[in-house]
C-alpha cells in the first residue's frame, strides 16, 4: 500500500471531505434535473423547462420544498428505527465514496497528493459492505412503519439485498483476481497495461503497448461486467427492479410512512447510491479516470487532471444507463425477478470464475463462450416454448370458477376457466350458463 494517503497534512485532508461532499450534493441536484430531461426526451415530453435556464431550478425548488415541509411521524411507528433508518441510507450513500479515485497522484497547494480521500488494502470489499449498511436503511424504515405496504417494502428489499449482493460479489472477484489487489487505486492502474495485439495483416505481435490499447476489465472480463451491471441495479432499486417501492403495487413501499426531511434523505440516498454503483463499475471494470485509446496516443493527456473529467464522463454515461432502463423497460414480476438472480445470475458467474481461474489468459475467450452458450440455451428453451405451445391444464374442480368469490377479484388459477369462456374454451355452453347462473344466485 503506498503510503501517499496517510502522508497528507490534515487541511489537504480537510478540503477532500468538503469538496467530495460538494460535489455529490451538487451532482445529484444536476442528475434529478438530467433524469427528467432524458425521460422526457426519450418519452417525447419536454421536461422541466420553466423555472431557470434550462429548468435547472426546477431540481432546487423540490429540494427546498422538502426541507421545509412538514414532517411528521405517524403515531404507531417505532420513533428510534423510524429516524435511523434515513441517516443510515444517507450515511452509506456518502461513505462508499471515501475509497472511489476520481484521478492519479496530482500536485494540490504544492502538496503531492491523490484525489482520493483515501484507500484501503481491502477497499472493493468496503464498498460492498457499505451497500450493504445502505439496504439495511431500507429494511429498517420497512420494519418501522405503520403499514403492511413499509413492510412488505422492506422484505423485499432484503431478498433483493441477499439475492443480488451474491452475484455483485461474484462478479467482482474476478477483478479482483486480474488485478491481484483489492485496492481501488491499485485496480485502476491495473487495467493500464497493454493488451497483446496481432496485426491481422502480418501476425506480427504488439506486446509493449505501441497501439496504446490497455486491457479494461470489461472487455477481459464480459460475463462480469453484464453480471455486475445487472446487480448494481437490482441493488439500488431502479427501475425495473424497482419493486422495494412499487407504487403501482405498495404506494410507495417502504418510504410509505416519510415525508419531508427524511424522505430528501431517502431521495438524496438513491440518487448518491447510483452515482456510486456507476462510479464502483467504472473503477472496476472501465479503467477509472483512465483516458480511452486513441486520445491515451494524444500528447498531453496525460495530465491527471483531465482524469477528474474522464472520470466524471464515464460515470454520468453509466448513470445515463439506468435513465434508458426506467424509460424502455416494464417492472420485473416478482418471481421473475428472484429467478434471474439465484437461477441465472449467480450460476453463470460462478461457471465463468471458475473458468479464470484454471485459465486467467483466457478469460475475454471464457466470456465470448459463456455469452454464445447463455444465448444457445435461452434460444432452445424459447423454441422449445413455442413448439409446445399452450398446454392443456388438468381441470382443478368442477365447479364453475367464479373470480369474485370471497368479496375480491381473483385471476383464475392454472386449469381455472371464467364462465364466460368455458362455452368457448371447452364446448360446453351449458356449463357457462350454469356458472353465470351460480354468481347470479350468490349476488342475490
Amino acid at each position: 500500500m503506498n503510503p501517499i494517503f496517510f502522508e497528507d497534512p490534515w487541511w489537504i485532508i480537510l478540503i477532500k471531505v468538503l469538496g467530495l461532499f460538494v460535489v455529490l450534493l451538487l451532482w445529484t441536484i444536476f442528475n434529478v434535473w438530467y433524469e427528467r430531461r432524458v425521460l422526457g426526451k426519450m418519452q417525447n415530453r419536454i421536461g422541466p423547462v420553466m423555472n431557470g435556464p434550462l429548468g435547472l431550478g426546477q431540481a432546487l425548488g423540490d429540494g427546498a420544498k422538502l426541507i421545509f415541509k412538514e414532517d411528521y411521524r405517524p403515531a404507531n411507528t417505532d420513533p428510534l428505527i423510524y429516524n435511523l433508518a434515513p441517516i443510515l441510507s444517507g450515511f452509506a450513500a456518502f461513505t462508499a465514496w471515501s475509497v472511489i479515485p476520481f484521478a492519479g497522484e496530482v500536485t494540490m497547494f504544492g502538496h503531492e497528493t491523490r484525489l482520493q480521500l483515501t484507500d484501503l488494502p481491502m477497499a472493493a470489499l468496503f464498498v460492498l459492505a457499505i451497500a450493504s449498511i445502505g439496504i439495511y436503511g431500507i429494511v429498517l424504515a420497512g420494519w418501522s412503519g405503520s403499514n403492511p405496504y413499509s413492510l412488505l417494502g422492506g422484505v423485499r428489499s432484503a431478498a433483493q439485498m441477499i439475492s443480488y449482493e451474491l452475484a455483485m460479489g461474484l462478479a467482482i472477484v474476478g477483478v479482483l483476481m486480474k488485478a491481484g489487489s483489492m485496492s481501488t487505486h491499485q485496480i485502476v492502474e491495473a487495467q493500464n497495461q497493454p493488451i497483446p495485439f496481432a496485426n491481422p495483416f502480418t501476425g506480427e505481435l504488439f506486446m509493449n503497448g505501441e497501439h496504446g490499447i490497455t486491457g479494461w476489465y470489461f472487455f477481459l472480463l464480459f460475463p462480469s461486467f453484464v453480471i455486475f451491471v445487472i446487480a448494481m441495479v437490482g441493488e439500488t432499486n431502479r427501475a425495473p427492479f424497482d419493486l422495494p417501492e412499487a407504487e403501482s403495487e405498495l404506494v410507495s413501499g417502504f418510504m410509505t410512512d416519510y415525508s419531508g426531511f427524511r424522505y430528501a434523505m431517502f431521495f438524496l440516498a438513491e440518487y448518491i447510491n447510483m452515482l456510486t454503483v456507476s462510479a464502483v463499475c467504472v473503477t472496476l471494470f472501465l479503467g477509472g479516470y483512465l483516458m480511452p485509446w486513441p486520445l491515451n496516443l494524444i500528447p498531453g493527456f496525460d495530465n491527471p487532471w483531465l482524469g477528474v473529467l474522464v472520470f466524471v464522463i464515464k460515470v454520468q454515461l453509466v448513470f445515463s444507463f439506468f435513465m434508458w432502463l426506467r424509460a424502455a423497460t416494464w417492472r420485473f414480476r416478482y418471481d421473475h425477478f428472484m429467478n434471474l438472480g439465484w437461477k441465472y445470475l449467480i450460476e453463470i458467474a460462478l461457471v465463468y470464475l471458475i473458468a479464470v481461474m484454471i485459465y486467467p489468459e483466457g478469460s475475454a475467450f471464457f466470456g465470448v463462450l459463456t455469452a454464445i452458450v447463455v444465448y444457445f440455451i435461452y434460444a432452445s428453451k424459447r423454441r422449445k416454448d413455442l413448439e409446445d405451445g399452450p398446454q392443456p391444464d388438468l381441470e382443478i374442480d368442477d365447479a364453475p370458477f367464479d373470480p369474485y368469490a370471497g368479496g375480491y377479484p381473483v385471476p383464475p388459477m392454472k386449469g381455472q376457466v371464467l364462465p364466460e369462456l368455458v362455452g368457448v374454451v371447452g364446448g360446453q355452453s351449458d356449463d357457462a350458463a350454469a356458472g353465470e347462473t351460480a354468481i347470479k344466485e350468490r349476488d342475490a
